[in-house]
């Protein structure tokens, strides 16, 4: 039954030991260049929004992630209060403020 197959030998394994932490090399590449362009980044901004959020005062003028200007009237553990238009007030949550605008922009908007 030889001549059919090839014999397997133990000692051909022994040499691909060497080779195994060459082939988990693009592998370790690959997720360096996900840590420096995609996860670094992300939680760079991550950590910018929490800083804005944590700044927030009475007066700021924000847009929410929903579009919603507004200007911050209560401010509160968890939630804001904006108002929107003369006395038209809502709540939304603190998180949801993404960005903070110059003060002026409710006025010419």
């Amino acid at each position: 039954m030889d001549f059919f197959l090839s014999p397997a030998f133990a000692q051909a394994a022994a040499g691909a030991q060497g080779n195994a932490w060459v082939s988990m090399l693009p592998l370790v590449l690959i997720f360096v260049v996900f840590y420096f362009l995609l996860i670094r980044p992300q939680t760079k901004r991550a950590k910018e929004h929490r800083e804005m959020v944590g700044r927030l005062a009475s007066g700021d003028e924000v847009v929410t992630t929903g579009g919603i200007l507004g200007r911050i009237t209560d401010i509160g553990d968890v939630f804001i209060t904006l108002e929107v238009a003369p006395n038209v007030a809502i709540r939304v949550q603190r998180v949801q403020v993404a960005q903070l605008m110059p003060k002026g922009t409710l006025k010419s908007a």
